[in-house]
């Protein structure tokens, strides 16, 4: 009876531990954020434990079922499309009420996707706080408000075709001078990092339209 979180490669299928594959191969079931997804991952691996669907839209109802089926004795390893559980995707509320009953839970080290992309920004990295992705409308304004005065370097999670708008509103509560680092597509064969001035950046991806998952690290104020 215990809950694995288990991180998956953000791209590169060869980021991923030995402990990993042996955990997913060892556990009763993998609760996959999309198990066509993760299917090819199991796939390259040899991985035939059986998958269930666990995702935001069906997390809240789910809960209870996976509790019993916990308690019943089966181990099951939470994974996400790409990088650790319960970052900015599925994996909280099954902790948080594994923690109510007393379940055992272990989590394995291994990818995310914000750590290299601090780490290659060249922005302090010594204090830092994670934001993930910001409100899209409800709430959106009052959070760039009070980060705007945050000192500490600021990781966001972004989408590509809401990257540009993201930028011109750092642009706008930052400053244009403020100094970003974009990572795109990471560990995959177009990653790339542009560094500069939130304006920089901005004009950057305004004339080259981004595509992939993408990382922001925004310097704090001085």
């Amino acid at each position: 009876m215990k809950l694995f979180l288990v991180p998956t490669p953000i791209g590169n299928l060869k980021d991923i531990t030995l402990r990993a594959i042996d955990v997913l191969k060892e556990v009763d079931l993998i609760l996959a954020e999309d198990t066509r997804t993760s299917g090819k991952l199991l796939k390259h691996y040899d991985i035939v434990t059986p998958m269930q669907s666990h995702h935001m839209h069906n997390e809240h109802k789910i809960v209870k079922a996976l509790i019993e089926k916990l308690k019943s004795g089966l181990s099951i390893a939470v994974i996400s499309d790409a990088g650790t559980p319960a970052i900015s995707d599925p994996g909280f509320l099954l902790v948080r009420a594994c923690v109510e009953v007393g379940i055992e839970i272990e989590t394995l080290p291994g990818a995310t996707a914000f750590v290299p992309a601090l780490v290659n920004s060249g922005l302090p990295n010594d204090k830092f706080v994670f934001e993930g992705f910001l409100p899209v409308k409800k709430g959106r304004q009052t959070r760039l408000n009070l980060l705007a005065e945050e000192t500490r370097t600021m990781i966001f999670y972004e989408s590509p075709h809401k990257l540009i708008k993201t930028l011109r509103h750092f642009c706008d509560y930052f400053g244009e001078d403020r100094q970003v680092s974009v990572s795109r597509e990471l560990t995959k064969l177009y990653e790339e990092t542009i560094r500069g001035t939130a304006k920089e950046v901005f004009e950057h991806y305004t004339n080259k339209p981004p595509k992939g998952e993408i990382v922001i690290i925004v310097a704090g104020k001085k």
